[in-house]
């Protein structure tokens, strides 16, 4: 695998962590609400801590188990059809959910205001725990270290390749907070905007990118077979 080809994977991978509509929708409504930049910015900085922390938790293990995650071998061809199917799974439940429920808002928007006006502690623990608990979430880390794994690399090249990671999945969530740390004002009608389209199309847009990603990584695994 070529290093670009590394780090296209690794950013998609983060990306698709980062299409999370709970974790956008919250960070929209505390940039909206009473002091935005230290609240939104600590959500943020839980989210990245969270990601990096997950990641090199699981390269880590990976290590220790010495698992062979070369293109066709039994723990990678495994892991791709369990992911593809798994995400696959994901994408046409919420593909489903959005044809059935018609213009109603997501069950998930009901509790949204809620975690925003948690205390702050409480708020990014179970941020933390919302994220790494996500099955599909926990399918895309597992992919992420696999990738690093198979590429074996040197410790510090590890490192980047996790930042990669952590810099898709939080892409979504860093644009905002910096647009309101630039100038709030100017921005609001744009986070008002955007929550209005994330409540009313979260579950498309949740659907799109796991089919995708999903059907890739399926097309991986089938291909992985016919090398063992």
């Amino acid at each position: 695998m070529s290093d670009t080809t590394l780090w296209a994977e690794l950013l998609a991978y983060g990306t698709g962590i980062g299409l999370s509509p709970i974790h956008i929708a919250v960070l929209l409504l505390l940039l909206l609400g009473p002091q935005p930049l230290k609240r939104g910015g600590w959500f943020v900085a839980g989210w990245v801590v969270t990601t990096m922390a997950a990641s090199a938790l699981l390269v880590t293990v990976g290590h220790s188990l010495v698992l062979d995650m070369t293109q066709g071998s039994h723990h990678r061809t495994g892991l791709d059809l369990l992911a593809g199917g798994a995400l696959i799974a994901v994408g046409g439940r919420e593909l489903l959910r959005s044809f059935t429920e018609g213009d109603t808002p997501p069950a998930w928007t009901a509790s949204v205001d809620r975690f925003v006006n948690m205390p702050l502690p409480l708020l990014l623990l179970l941020g933390a725990v919302a994220e790494i608990a996500s099955p599909d979430d926990l399918v895309l880390f597992a992919k992420s270290a696999g990738v690093v794994l198979a590429a074996q690399l040197p410790t510090w090249q590890e490192l980047i390749g996790l930042l990669a990671f952590t810099i898709g999945a939080s892409l979504l969530l860093i644009t905002p907070l910096i647009a309101v740390a630039v100038g709030r004002e100017k921005v609001v009608p744009v986070l008002e905007r955007g929550k209005e389209i994330l409540f009313a199309r979260g579950e498309l847009l949740v659907a799109a990118v796991s089919i995708g990603i999903g059907s890739y990584l399926g097309w991986q695994g089938i291909s992985g077979l016919t090398l063992t």
